[in-house]
């Protein structure tokens, strides 16, 4: 998955967000973010938390509150890369 060394995201986000869970929605929200090159400012503008927030979301440190991740999951499912029927069920 060498595609996602964008410019935008420092290499050290890109290598933990690649090791990290992928069953984690941060870490998906994450995956999703660097291949597009989406800024974290406008995601932690978006979710109303930090960059700092973010970052351990993509890097699978930390899961986002149960709010967020609702929020979240209708982001990835919209954007086609999350099917909440079949995680869900």
């Amino acid at each position: 998955m060498n595609d996602m060394d964008n410019r935008g995201y420092s290499q050290r986000i890109i290598d933990a967000n690649l090791e990290a869970d992928g069953n984690s929605l941060g870490v998906l929200l994450g995956r999703y973010c660097i291949s597009r090159d989406i800024p974290v400012a406008d995601i932690s503008e978006y979710f109303s938390v930090s960059k700092m927030t973010v970052y351990n979301w993509f890097s699978g440190r930390n899961n986002p509150k149960q709010s967020q991740e609702e929020r979240i999951r209708d982001v990835l499912t919209k954007a086609g890369v999350y099917d909440a029927e079949i995680t869900s069920g």
